[in-house]
Formats: structure tokens, sequence, C-alpha cells
């Protein structure tokens, strides 16, 4: 579990791989890895941590990202341009995935918190790719998924640091403390 967002982050990458930049599939299915996978590293690594009020945070803002996307989605419809329904506005994998990262953040730091950024971006550059969303929607999702993930979150006990690593043959997670 530890070595789950590194690892993530090159799955969802190496997944959006299309061949050709319009291959819309190729850019749903990498952008549903990535907001997946930064949910299962937000209430992952603090149940492996044993951090249950982590947890209960980054599921609280998370599903206040998802709920807040939702009503907006109702009180807002607009048409994807994809025109396969007619609710576009705000992008609820990019709600959901910046909760999750800004969950991460908040609470172990930039360490964890840059890779999981990254992840949330990739996955918002995801839905405008494969024509699901406009630029704008993106944009709002990342706000709500941010104010939720960043309001919700609180920051873990200072004397712990999570520091992410890789290379090219490996990743993982080291956890130091201070006593």
């Amino acid at each position: 579990m530890k070595k789950l967002l590194p690892s993530c982050l090159a799955v969802a990458i190496l997944s959006a791989g299309p061949a050709e930049a319009r291959d819309t599939k190729a850019w749903n299915r990498a952008g549903g890895i990535g907001r997946d996978a930064l949910v299962v590293a937000a209430l992952g690594i603090p149940a492996v941590q044993g951090d249950w009020s982590g947890d209960v945070q980054a599921a609280g803002s998370i599903g206040a990202a998802f709920l807040t996307t939702q009503a907006l989605k109702e009180a807002f419809p607009e048409q994807r341009p994809d025109r396969s329904d007619r609710k576009s506005f705000p992008s609820g994998h990019t709600s959901v995935s910046f909760a999750a990262a800004a969950s991460l953040q908040n609470r172990y730091g930039w360490q964890v918190g840059l890779p999981a950024q990254l992840i949330a971006a990739f996955v918002g550059v995801s839905r405008i790719e494969a024509r699901k969303h406009h630029w704008y929607d993106v944009l709002a999702g990342a706000g709500i998924g941010e104010a939720a993930g960043f309001l919700i979150t609180s920051k873990r006990n200072e004397s712990v640091r999570v520091i992410p690593w890789g290379d090219t043959k490996s990743a993982g997670v080291v956890l130091g403390m201070r006593f």
C-alpha cells in the first residue's frame, strides 16, 4: 500500500498513451484509473498507518466534493462536448480527484501532495481529451475538490513525515517519525 501513489501515477500515465491523440476511450479509461488510484490512496494511506481520523477526513472531503458536484450538475445542466448528456458542469472525476489529492497534501505534506496533485491534474486533462468536459468544467471541479480537501482535512502530526521515492525499477514511500 505504501508503494501505491507513485505506482498509480505510472499506471495512469501509461494507460493514457493512446496511439492517436484523439483516442477518447483511452483518455476516458486513463482518467478513471487516475481518479480511482487517488481515492484508494487517500483512504488507504491513512488506514495502513492506523490514522483513522485521516481516513474519516479524506472520506468526508471526497464525499463533500462528490455531493457538491452532483448538486451543481442538477442545478446547471450543460451539454457535454460529446453530446452524451447534459451533466458536463462541473467535472465529477476532477472534483473527486482533487479532493483526494488535497486531503493527502494537507494531511501528509507536499511530498505526498505533489504527486497526488499531478495525478489529479492529469485526470482533469483526460476529461477534456475524452471530450467529456469543457475546460471550465474541469477548472470548477478542481476548485471544488481543492476546497473540500483543504477545508475538511487537517494536518497530521508534525513529527511524522511520509516521503515518496522512485527510480526506473521500483518506487515506494518512506515513513519517518521523530520521537
